[in-house]
């Protein structure tokens, strides 16, 4: 359990890490009910961090005796908190989703340092608040509930966090910060409506709201009189901003943190495009908690938004100098560097190369909880990993992506993560002409997941119509298993295949069949030798003038 802790410690503690320009972040996007295509409602998790393993975490359902006690791990430093009575009974819970299909995602945004718990006196550190509440809440304004108890009870032991909770019916932002040396914490909760789609990213998102709407805002009694009291707020009640009261925006951060939401809003709702002023500098107009989308999201446009790197946009990633030779779209750390004495950033894309796992989450009320929840797991960068569907009641964790399968110095062969990691860290060196065939592998492997989804639902529900829950259970650990098998394998063979083909900046010539071509007497024939990108020549010419001329014979 120490190991479980400590691991998921680095996912959550290093999402908290964030320097001006976006250094280590988590990005969260969120969709509705009525605004997706198949009426679920969707949160998807980065959980970004140069020092995390990817694996699917488990913690099974469990009855409990009274008077036993539940140990506390700071997730952030594997430090031993303290203990806290366990509840009776305690749900199954697949990564970041219960059995009941409750979701519970992050993002670290620090805000005052003074409201950071310094006594030692709290227990409750953000990550384990998230994971015991996924083993005691049934939905979304259950789960509020339990988070505020549990901090007002043993205290809060982080910073400022921002909170995407969700169940098959409706999804929450809660925003939450402690209070120095204060027991507990101030924290506010507002439910997104069912047709819009919010986000957040390291940056505190909720402003203005309607304080009396007692059905879509939530929030703690002392709310507003701690922040007056500290003199974070002046005013009317009706005008209080979370956000602006608990934290510093500045420029940089908005470019880090809030530019990832607004790429995202800005690809379902034209009218965003005028927040990228927000998000430059340009304007002190900040971007809404939420939109509302021109068109109902599908999953795969909840996939393909985790692949972002600001495409189309003045932050684009692959139409800059910082592209290099193969167009890459990655900034290697650090964020920030000086030229001159002057300071300047690498932008920060949702997409990133130190991504330890991902996920988007389907809860669908229109099936049965075991049927219903689904989460689309990745290990590594989004960008070149593949989403892989396990229900929210398998009970089995699949080797593929198991904790005890390798770790982040420990190679295996049969692991998600280190598969993944191969075939990304070769395209990173030859991106522009490897991400095509990535696709193509990637494409047909998530394509293929969600085409078997409705007979695998169908064939779960009339097991679980039946009563039949053993068999269900069987089905569905069965399921995760080949799922898993089959994305891994085909990650080894794809990582083999762009090893031989791209050997030494060439290019292997390929048979209509796909295998690689030989000579009549069975030798490789020559290979193409593709070179860089135009910009990378130009740029050559610019920085030598005639250097390299070639004089004219």
């Amino acid at each position: 359990m120490i190991t479980k802790n400590l691991t998921l410690a680095a996912a959550l503690g290093l999402c908290a890490m964030l320097a001006p320009a976006g250094a280590d972040a988590c990005t969260n996007l969120i969709a509705g009910k009525k605004a997706t295509k198949d009426g679920s409602t969707m949160v998807t998790y980065a959980a970004d961090s140069h020092t995390l393993y990817g694996a699917l975490y488990h913690q099974p359902a469990a009855d409990h005796k009274p008077g036993t006690m539940r140990k506390v791990i700071n997730w952030d430093t594997g430090k031993y908190m303290g203990e806290i009575p366990e509840v009776a009974h305690t749900y199954n819970v697949v990564g970041n989703m219960n059995e009941h299909q409750l979701v519970i995602a992050e993002s670290t945004w620090g805000g005052l340092p003074e409201l950071v718990d310094t006594t030692g006196r709290s227990i409750i550190d953000y990550g384990s608040l998230i994971y015991i509440t996924l083993q005691r809440a049934r939905t979304a304004r259950e789960a509020i509930d339990v988070m505020a108890d549990l901090v007002d009870k043993y205290g809060y032991a982080s910073s400022g966090e921002s909170f995407s909770i969700a169940d098959p019916n409706e999804v929450w932002v809660m925003e939450m910060i402690g209070k120095g040396a204060e027991k507990g914490a101030v924290w506010i909760a507002v439910r997104i409506p069912d047709e819009a789609i919010s986000g957040h990213a390291n940056e505190p998102r909720i402003r203005q709201v309607n304080l009396k709407d007692k059905n879509n805002v939530k929030y703690s009694k002392d709310l507003i009189p701690f922040a007056k009291r500290r003199g974070y707020f002046k005013g009317k009640d009706a005008d209080f901003s979370f956000a602006d009261a608990f934290e510093h925006h500045t420029v940089s951060t908005r470019r880090g943190c809030d530019a990832r939401v607004w790429s995202f809003f800005r690809r379902f709702n034209p009218d965003t495009e005028k927040y990228y002023a927000w998000c430059s500098g340009e304007s002190n107009e900040p971007m809404p908690l939420y939109v509302i989308p021109d068109r109902k999201v599908s999953l795969q446009d909840m996939q393909a938004r985790m692949r972002d790197h600001f495409e189309d946009t003045p932050f684009n990633m692959v139409s800059d100098p910082g592209m290099g030779p193969d167009s890459v779209p990655y900034r290697w750390r650090p964020m920030e560097y000086k030229v001159d004495g002057k300071t300047y950033c690498m932008e920060r894309a949702i997409a990133t190369q130190q991504t330890g796992w991902h996920f988007v989450s389907q809860s669908r009320a229109d099936k049965p909880d075991p049927v219903g929840g689904i989460l689309w797991f990745g290990t590594d960068d989004t960008n070149t990993s593949v989403y892989m569907p396990f229900y929210c009641s398998m009970t089995e964790i699949p080797e593929q992506v198991s904790e005890k399968n390798g770790d982040l110095l420990t190679f295996s062969p049969t692991s998600n993560f280190w598969m993944t990691n191969w075939v990304a860290n070769q395209a990173y060196n030859r991106y522009d002409l490897m991400i095509p065939e990535i696709r193509k592998v990637q494409r047909g492997l998530e394509d293929g997941f969600i085409a078997e989804r409705p007979a695998k639902d169908a064939e779960l529900t009339a097991l679980y119509e039946a009563g039949d829950m053993a068999g269900l259970q069987k089905t569905v650990n069965a399921d995760g298993a080949a799922v898993a098998k089959k994305a891994t394998d085909s990650y080894s063979d794809l990582a083999k295949y762009l090893l031989v083909r791209y050997l030494d900046g060439n290019r292997k010539k390929l048979n209509p069949d796909g295998t690689f071509k030989r000579s009549e007497t069975g030798m490789p024939v020559s290979p193409d030798f593709p070179g860089y990108n135009k910009a990378y020549y130009e740029n050559i010419v610019r920085q030598t003038g005639n250097h390299f001329l070639v004089p004219e014979e």
